[in-house]
This record gives C-alpha cells, sequence and structure tokens, in this order.
C-alpha cells in the first residue's frame, strides 16, 4: 500500500513529505491508521543530530488512529479499535515490565528505523526507510508491534487523544511517579513545554502547595498559571529567590527537569532550587556529550536524589487508560494544551513555530 509521510533524509534538513510504501503487518503487528501526531521536541534533536539515529527515517512518535488490520497472533486489539501509539513498547514479561516498569521494557532497547524483528515496513524506490522509535508517526498510515499500541475509548476526539501517547503521561509521570510530589510539597518546573504543562498538572493533582514554573516565554508563563501553576518566573534567580521565600529557606522538594534541550547551567540551577531529601527530575533530552557536575558530599549531607525520567517513569498500558478516565472525570485538563493544527504538509512550519516558542503542543491532523 502507499502512504504519505514524513521523511528525515539528512541531518540539518527539512522534513521532506513523501509518498512511501507500505509493507503489511506480520506476526505480532498492527497496521493503524493515524487520525493525528503531535509535534514533540525530540524531533528537533532528530534534525540537529542531538540524538543520532540511521536515516532515512520516518519521524514522529506521539499519535493516535484507528486499526484497519492486524497480523497473526495480534490479540490485544482488532480491526475498527480506536489506540494510542507509545514510543516505548510494553511487552509485560521482561523484568522490568514484570516489575512495574514498562517505561524500560527492553524492547525499547533496539536502534531506531527497524521494528523489533529487524526488518523495515516504509519503503522508497527500494530503499528501506526506517520507523523512529518503532512508529514513524508522521504517516497517514503506520505498522508497529501491538506492543506499543493501547486500547482506548473511540468516543474521545483524536486532539485530545494524541496527548497521551507522549507529552501527558510524560510530564504527569515526572512530577507524580519520578518525582515523588505529595501534598505540601513545593516544586519547581523548568520549561513549560508539552511535557513541562502537564508536570504542572501533574504537581498540582498530586496536592503540591506550591508549583512555580520557570519558561522565558510569556506565553508559556501564562498558560502555566492558568494550569495551577501559583507562580511563574521568566529566569530561575528570582524563582529561586521566591522558593526560599514561600518555603521559609528550606527550598523545594522537587525540581523538574522539562525543557527541550538540557544544559549544565539548568541542571545547576534545579539543584539549587532543592532542599534536604530533594529530587531532581531530568526528563528533557541534552546533547549526547552533556555531563552532569555535583558534589558528591553535598549530595550526601542533604540527601538529594539527581535521576533521568524515561516516560515518566509510567506503565503505558495502565497509565494512558488512567490519564483518560482522570480527563473524563475533570481531573485532568486536556483542553487548551493543543496550541495549533497543522496539515502533515505543514510540518516545517509547526517546528518552525516550535523553536521559536509559539506553541504548547501542535498537532498534525490527517484527513
Amino acid at each position: 500500500m502507499k502512504t504519505n509521510a514524513a521523511v528525515l533524509f539528512e541531518v540539518g534538513k527539512p522534513f521532506e513529505v513523501v509518498e512511501l510504501g507500505l509493507r503489511g503487518p506480520k506476526d505480532g503487528e498492527v497496521l493503524v491508521k493515524v487520525e493525528a501526531a503531535g509535534l514533540c521536541h525530540s524531533e528537533l534533536h532528530l534534525q540537529n543530530g542531538d540524538l543520532p539515529t540511521a536515516l532515512p527515517i520516518v519521524a514522529g512518535h506521539e499519535a493516535t488512529g484507528v486499526v484497519e488490520e492486524v497480523g497473526p497472533g495480534v490479540g490485544k486489539v482488532k480491526p475498527g479499535d480506536r489506540v494510542v501509539c507509545t514510543f516505548v513498547p510494553s511487552c509485560g514479561l521482561c523484568r522490568y515490565c514484570s516489575t512495574g516498569r514498562q517505561s524500560l521494557c527492553v524492547f525499547g532497547d533496539q536502534p531506531d528505523g527497524p521494528l523489533s524483528d529487524g526488518t523495515y515496513r516504509f519503503h522508497l524506490n527500494h530503499q528501506d526507510i526506517g520507523s523512529f522509535r518503532q512508529l514513524g508517526a508522521f504517516s497517514e498510515r503506520l505498522v508497529t508491534s501491538e506492543r506499543s499500541v493501547v486500547r482506548i475509548d473511540s468516543s474521545i476526539p483524536a486532539e485530545e487523544a494524541v496527548l497521551v501517547s507522549c507529552g501527558v503521561p510524560t510530564g504527569f509521570g515526572t512530577a507524580t511517579v519520578a518525582g515523588g510530589v505529595s501534598a505540601g510539597d513545593t516544586v519547581v518546573v523548568f520549561g513549560i513545554g508539552g511535557i513541562g504543562i502537564n508536570a504542572v498538572q501533574g504537581a498540582v493533582h498530586a496536592g503540591a502547595a506550591n508549583v512555580v514554573a520557570v519558561d522565558p516565554v510569556e506565553m508559556k508563563r501564562t498558560v502555566a498559571k492558568s494550569f495551577g501553576a501559583t507562580h511563574a518566573f521568566a529566569e530561575a534567580g528570582p524563582a529561586l529567590e521566591k522558593v526560599k521565600e514561600l518555603t521559609h529557606g528550606a527550598m523545594a522538594d522537587q525540581a523538574l527537569i522539562t525543557v527541550g534541550q538540557v544544559d549544565r547551567e539548568v541542571v545547576q540551577q534545579a539543584q539549587l532550587a532543592v532542599g534536604k531529601s530533594g529530587v531532581v527530575v531530568i526528563t528533557g533530552l541534552a546533547n549526547s556529550s552533556f555531563e552532569i557536575h555535583s558534589v558528591a558530599d553535598w549530595m550526601l549531607q542533604r540527601q538529594v536524589e539527581i535521576k533521568g525520567s524515561i516516560y515518566g517513569s509510567m506503565n503505558p498500558q495502565f497509565d494512558i487508560p488512567r490519564l483518560l478516565d482522570l480527563h473524563r472525570s475533570g481531573y485532568l485538563r486536556l483542553d487548551g494544551l493543543v496550541t495549533a493544527t497543522y496539515r502533515l504538509d505543514q510540518i516545517n512550519e509547526g517546528y518552525q513555530d516550535l523553536r521559536e516558542g509559539k506553541n504548547i503542543r501542535g498537532v498534525i491532523v490527517f484527513d
């Protein structure tokens, strides 16, 4: 079959929308007609070369759609089911899945490009084209493993459902799971994009007394406050002074780093933001050469923890339906997260808007 898809052929170049051939699903795989795909910052790392991967590749890792066909052995979903795709597969059997750590499933360890059997589904003139995160969401249709889809209620609008594919669980889990925010805590969130805004929501949901947002873009600070942030600052200095005042010098319980490009400065700011027994969570991506520096004695004496988190340390198969239940119950907002929608052929315009700080989350909507 044929599908139009956004392909990255070279680092530093725009995405090219081309018609590709798409092979049907094999054992354990599903064919999904994509309804919506989110424009996440990770694809900018692909373009910049900060996230090395084999090219060419169909980008995109945040999607929702309808199952059109299933391969042999698929029992989780059937044609006609609405699904959310996850860039972290969940086999349910490995040591991580079986101990409640689906975000670390061993099937998520393989290099980008082929699916788990080592073969490709997208092709162009007999050339194999890879699938980013085993999905390739910037395509009218994609083939992926049933481990990478979660069945959801068909009544949920695509522009809302797509948000729980990546941005919402990653941000929400950064606060509630990886950060362990609890009632009465003081939380600082560095970076209010598609992940950071949901870290704000997660902290608010967990009962944080103070949620301090830090972002240089005024629009994002305004949105953060509309989603429950108690304070918002353009720079870390004034934010940390406010945290010191709010906590009578004890400082924050959690500092959540959800910026699009993690660097040494923001990590240092986050370490300064937390007090004794504080937790610094790094969710945003960094250049592969970036190193974190801290003082061991300072960490020891203050019992400070610095940790990384993939997918907010959430369990996609369980947490995605749970987040949608929270949304239906009025405890989680999905409305107001999408700043703009685009057609597939406007993908480069959408990413330019993201670079310029115009979007909380942009979404490609397919016909």
